[in-house]
């Protein structure tokens, strides 16, 4: 079994430096032989201060001028991270010194906190500067009116807006009622031998449901959200039975690439077996991962994909790829899109791809996307165990090159070194 970790970097404080809450610790942030953008950096520390505690965290870059303030937000849970965003970008070969300092600093000093995350009683949402990025439905939706009404569903996000606000997801479209903007519910699934289809609403056979709320927050650097859902059985004798259990970790780090504002979008899922025999998904052209259904705007006449690899449209389906870059015009004239990433701990990665095709849907050419990591081998889940999958979106406006693509899944895929200073 592959172990999932959910670490970009990964460097510990050692025991014992809780003394440094008043003073400063220093470290090196060094390149190879590529340029790092501006992009989020994650640090697994020990002996921090929680958020709850008067000392604040903040992190500067040393520049020949002083010290610089760049945005740093502390995340605590089981484990603590500082994540932090450089200010610009920082070429190869290059050696950076960046401060920690964990006592308070002046007003003037602090960087304006734009990141929010809300809760009512039908989403949850997540914005920055006064513009929507992205919203979670957890409460029921129902079908729409005249149709089977076991096509109505929670736990799903719709819509997810560009920075400029073009709506990149469809949901309940009337070629598949059953698609919700971003989901992962797996389709041909074996639960106590009997097959049980998650995917397809209308068969009856089970849904994916949100069953909780875990932690929300928002900060300099980003905002999100953790929440529980439950795949449920309808086939199981007696009561419905919760098959699978999942976790949903979603955030969203506003970041400047070229000039231009995007959103990169964490999701990430991570599933336990509840259940005291193995599950089986198995191997099928569409489930689990992270699926997409894109907006109604697109068509094969003004939309494109592009994938690690160099496929596009034509030959992408079924292929592998470490990202896959979807993109489209919209009435306005502007062009938006995604760049989804796959994180190498994944299983299959590269991994394989469901893309409709250019005639999808009686020659219209909708969009759909997905990274399908049992599209040509089972998965056995095993009780009690944790299996994880992890993804990036790149959420943008205008043009983004394939080089700009590569970095980003770089960035995330290998992080760059870090040396503490002693």
């Amino acid at each position: 079994m592959r172990i999932f970790r959910i670490i970009c970097i990964v460097v510990c404080l050692q025991p014992g430096m809780s003394h440094l809450r008043s003073q400063s610790l220093s470290f090196v942030l060094k390149t190879a032989d590529r340029a790092l953008l501006p992009l989020p950096v994650q640090l697994l520390v020990h002996d921090f201060p929680s958020n709850g505690d008067s000392v604040q965290v903040q992190v500067f870059r040393e520049t020949e001028r002083g010290l610089t303030p760049i945005r740093s937000q502390l995340e605590t849970g089981i484990n603590t991270y500082l994540w932090f965003i450089p200010d610009e970008v920082i070429a190869p070969h290059s050696e950076v010194i960046f401060h920690i300092k964990l006592d308070k600093v002046s007003p003037a000093q602090t960087v304006t906190v734009k990141n929010n995350v809300r809760m009512d009683q039908h989403n949850i949402s997540l914005g920055h500067g006064g513009k929507k990025v992205l919203d979670y439905h957890h409460a029921y939706m129902e079908a729409p009116q005249s149709v089977d009404p076991l096509y109505g569903k929670s736990g799903f996000i719709h819509p997810l807006r560009s920075p400029e606000g073009n709506v990149l997801t469809r949901i309940q479209p009337d070629d598949h009622y059953h698609h919700y903007g971003i989901w992962n519910p797996w389709t041909k699934t074996i639960v106590d031998g009997q097959e049980v289809d998650f995917w397809n609403l209308a068969k009856g056979e089970g849904t994916v449901r949100f069953a909780g709320m875990i932690s929300k927050t928002a900060g300099e650097v980003f905002s999100g959200f953790s929440i529980r859902q439950e795949h449920v059985n309808f086939k199981a004798r007696g009561a419905d039975q919760v098959a699978i259990n999942e976790c949903w970790y979603v955030k969203n780090f506003p970041v400047e690439i070229e000039g231009r504002v995007c959103w990169l979008v964490d999701f990430i899922s991570t599933m336990n077996n509840p259940l005291d025999s193995a599950i089986e998904l198995s191997a099928y052209r569409y489930g689990g991962g992270i699926g997409w259904r894109a907006t109604a705007a697109w068509n094969k006449d003004n939309s494109s994909i592009l994938t690690s690899e160099g496929k596009t449209r034509t030959d992408a389906d079924g292929s592998h790829a470490r990202w896959c870059k979807v993109e489209g015009l919209f009435p306005s004239g502007i062009n938006s899109g995604i760049v989804f990433c796959s994180h190498p701990g994944n299983r299959a990665h590269p991994e394989p791809m469901r893309v409709w095709p250019e005639d999808a849907n009686d020659g219209r050419g909708d969009v759909f996307f997905e990274f399908c990591p049992i599209r040509y081998q089972k998965w056995t889940i095993y009780p009690g165990e944790d299996y994880g999958m992890k993804y990036r979106m790149l959420v943008f406006d205008g043009e983004i090159t394939r080089e700009i693509a590569e970095s980003v899944w770089l960035a995330y895929a290998k992080p760059v070194a870090i040396e503490w200073i002693k």
